[in-house]
């Protein structure tokens, strides 16, 4: 079950919202904890005891860490172990077909290979738990001592399948006390429709001309739909995952929690470092937070600046897919990254129009190792791309894709929150919100394609 489906907007979100607004406040996170375990279950059902164990384990071993009696050498060696366990997990139903299949490729063995179905939202909820032990370990927060509220912080439905990944210190006040009325509900709804529109009435569409692109192969494709395939998948990717955010940020103000921002218009970039900075800022914080600073950032001179730059980098892109063209993707942006730092971010200063075109044309660029897994079609992709090839393969209803590639461009930068800000509690806001909302429910009424992009997170 995901947020822009017809089950989740009109039989799960419905019945849930009833139940927790007519609870009482002192039972509110036993019945989000509760309905967070019914709507993951309803996807992952045989997955779940996977997930509640990972409730316990961190539970406990935070809770044994913050024993006063526990010396530093213990605290250490309870943070291995949670280590281990998180990563492990991860690594068993995620990584093990990937590790298995590239010693296969280098030694010529045919060591069998597990086909492991990975669990839903398994990489954005160890991040989330394992920041909490780190943090409880580091002494930066108390560990949390009722078990139905550690539950509540990991498996909150809104953010559990495709983030913005919360650190505990941004949720722990609101687990104890939270505003919970009509205001923050009205407020939280109109930000998920704003994302349950991004998602269904643009990501949607890009996604199927991107899908329509590789239909004839990469083989045989022209110069120009090359380009209008790298594009629409530029627009798909940002609209469905700021959509989601924004759904997940409207979602946790009408249950009285304030999500951080996961998106800030990084397509008006002017370089590759900036667009990070605005791409996915939870995940950039926590990559920040708990693996470049402790492996020493920028504070060990420039050799090993770099050398942690390329760690977390080469992670990074691991994260996102057990393939290796989401490692040439993490560390295609460690070299750009790496360039930017020695001279060319004092280039891109002094430019207004080419430090945005050199950066949307990287990102495209990154995009498309990113969406195609086979390291030969990619480059048979970027030559499509960057050497002029003709054929008759233009797609059909070319005027109907140049309004959306407009839309697109306007939509992806902050030329409508402004307005909206203004009047989204005035009568044209509140018609177009209706709008979006009742196009969206219409498409996925019309409309069998609604792709879910996190699967492999």
């Amino acid at each position: 079950m995901v947020f822009s489906s017809l089950e989740f907007i009109f039989r799960f979100l419905p019945l849930f919202f009833i139940i927790y607004y007519l609870a009482p406040a002192k039972l509110r996170n036993f019945v989000l904890f509760a309905g967070s375990i019914v709507f993951y279950a309803f996807g992952e059902l045989k997955f779940t005891v996977l997930i509640l164990l990972s409730v316990v384990v961190n539970y406990f071993i935070a809770r044994l860490m913050d024993i006063k009696d526990t010396t530093p050498g213990k605290r250490k060696l309870l943070l291995v172990i949670d280590v281990i366990y998180n990563v492990g997990i991860l690594v068993v139903f995620k990584y093990s077909a990937f590790i298995m299949n590239t010693v296969n490729d280098l030694t010529g063995f045919d060591l069998p290979v597990p086909e492991l179905v990975l669990p839903l939202g398994i990489s954005f909820y160890t991040f989330q738990i394992m920041s909490y032990v780190i943090d409880v370990y580091r002494k930066e927060a108390d560990a949390e001592k009722s078990l139905i509220d550690m539950g509540t912080y990991l498996m909150m439905f809104p953010q559990l399948i495709a983030g913005p990944i919360v650190v505990y210190s941004d949720a722990s006040l609101a687990l104890k006390a939270r505003k919970v009325d009509l205001s923050g509900f009205e407020e939280g709804l109109k930000i998920f429709i704003l994302g349950l529109g991004s998602k269904v009435l643009l990501a949607n569409p890009f996604g199927s001309i991107w899908d329509s692109t590789g239909m004839g192969g990469y083989d045989v494709m022209s110069t120009p739909l090359a380009w209008i395939g790298a594009i629409a998948y530029t627009f798909q990717i940002y609209f469905d995952f700021n959509g989601y955010s924004l759904m997940a940020i409207g979602l946790g103000k009408m249950l009285g929690f304030s999500f951080p921002k996961n998106f800030d218009s990084p397509y008006i970039s002017r370089s590759v470092t900036e667009f990070w900075k605005r791409w996915h800022i939870s995940l950039t914080s926590w990559f920040r937070q708990y693996l470049y600073i402790p492996l020493g950032g920028n504070r060990k001179g420039r050799f090993r600046t770099y050398i942690n730059l390329l760690i977390v980098w080469f992670i990074t892109g691991l994260w996102h897919g057990a393939s290796w063209n989401f490692v040439i993707w993490g560390l295609y942006y460690f070299v750009l990254i790496t360039m930017e730092r020695l001279f060319l971010g004092k280039l891109l200063k002094n430019s207004y129009v080419l430090s945005r075109i050199y950066t949307m044309l990287a990102v495209i660029v990154g995009w498309v190792i990113f969406a195609v897994e086979d390291i030969s079609h990619v480059k048979m992709y970027l030559s499509r791309m960057f050497t002029l090839h003709y054929s008759e393969d233009y797609l059909e209803n070319i005027i109907t894709i140049s309004i959306l590639f407009v839309a697109g461009f306007i939509f992806s930068t902050p030329v409508f929150a402004p307005w909206f800000r203004r009047n989204k509690n005035k009568a044209s806001g509140i018609i177009i919100l209706f709008v979006i909302f009742w196009a969206s429910v219409v498409m996925l009424v019309d409309s069998a394609y609604n792709p879910f992009l996190y699967f492999r997170f």
